[in-house]
């Protein structure tokens, strides 16, 4: 009992930790953003999917009202994550046991419905509503403040009090807003509003590129792999649809850091193309551990990323990219520099490793 206690008091320790440094580096104005459009039915997905444990164990249902059409709205992925988990994790927290959270989207600014929000590029409101006690009004105007927890300190859940702190400064960033709604007995409704971004097509990007230029290849009749690491569908639908056109070359694809370096270890693909801001480690963590692996340190890795700014690209070039490209892609760039790489494995073949069975054995005498 006393290790449990001991425990459970050094996990609290390390999320107050976690949350301070967060809004340090918020406060510090050094957080940087990687704004790019992001579907919003699988973020809501992915975030139900990890809180849903913490869920299971107060009986507490979620419930997802899905977006008939695929929305994408302009966001930081990584932490829209973040501020969504943290709206639900509370949702659950102050809930009552066998209560419900209902998450929905509404178009705001007068827009009736999604379709016309995209066509318009208006904004959409994230509601995170749940069954719990509600707040007074009183404590309602005191949300959002360091360290406050309303009251809650004596009660039987904990929490840092910076978590609703650290994710108004994260949607602000991301040229959203927060805000919250609630009825005593009834419940409490928080909501995020961020810019609808179109959905990037990727008919649109190769608009005006011939049919002969898109599906141009290496030379040469060899398979050529492509590792693409994205944790953002519609960047990873855009790369698919370009290497369907094209012959000789097999896309794999990861979406984490982690499994990209495992994947490029066990595989030992061609290229790599790697996004910058993954989840876990970070595309320049993950370019790292491949380039000190004498396995993969040969392989030529693109970085693909919205950290468009010179520093940003100065800083990748250094760290051991080969290239750097930035979102949203240029369709004639991207597949320029790719057969550019390729021609230039053509004539450096990188070195292989082979199983000592496969090798060339030496004559008995």
């Amino acid at each position: 009992r006393s290790v449990d206690q001991i425990l459970k008091a050094g996990w609290y320790l390390l999320e107050l930790i976690n949350e301070v440094l967060d809004l340090a580096i918020v406060e510090s104005g050094n957080l940087q953003m990687s704004m790019e459009p992001v579907e919003l039915n699988e973020v809501l997905e992915a975030c139900r999917d990890m809180v849903q444990p913490q869920a299971s164990d107060r009986n507490v249902s979620i419930v997802l009202e899905r977006e008939p059409v695929r929305c994408f709205v302009r966001a930081d992925r990584v932490r829209l994550k973040q501020v969504l988990i943290n709206l639900l994790s509370n949702a659950i927290k102050y809930n009552r046991d066998g209560g419900s959270i209902f998450v929905q989207s509404v178009a705001v600014e007068g827009v009736e419905s999604v379709e016309s929000v995209v066509e318009e590029t208006r904004r959409l409101r994230i509601i995170v509503r749940d069954t719990g006690e509600g707040l007074a009004e009183d404590k309602l105007a005191q949300l959002f403040q360091p360290f406050n927890r309303l009251g809650q300190e004596s009660g039987g859940e904990e929490g840092t009090g910076i978590g609703l702190v650290v994710s108004k400064r994260l949607v602000e960033l991301m040229d959203g807003s927060i805000g919250a709604d609630s009825i005593v007995g009834v419940g409490s409704s928080f909501w995020i509003e961020l810019e609808i971004s179109g959905q990037p097509m990727p008919d649109d990007y190769t608009n005006g590129i011939s049919t002969d230029k898109a599906m141009s290849g290496s030379a040469g009749s060899r398979v050529q792999t492509l590792l693409y690491v994205e944790d953002n569908s519609a960047n990873l639908m855009l790369v698919q649809d370009l290497m369907s056109r094209r012959s000789g070359i097999r896309l794999l694809t990861a979406e984490t850091g982690t499994s990209g370096v495992e994947m490029a270890t066990a595989l030992l693909p061609d290229v790599i193309l790697m996004d910058i801001n993954l989840p876990g480690i970070s595309g320049l963590q993950a370019l790292k551990l491949i380039s000190d692996n004498p396995l993969t340190a040969h392989i030529p890795v693109i970085a693909i990323s919205a950290n468009a700014m010179p520093g940003d690209i100065r800083k990748g070039l250094e760290a051991g990219f080969f290239r750097y490209l930035t979102k949203p892609l240029k369709v004639l760039e991207f597949l320029s520099i790719l057969d550019e790489t390729f021609a230039m494995l053509a004539i450096r073949v990188p070195p292989r490793t082979f199983p000592a069975s496969t090798l060339p054995q030496p004559d008995a005498e």
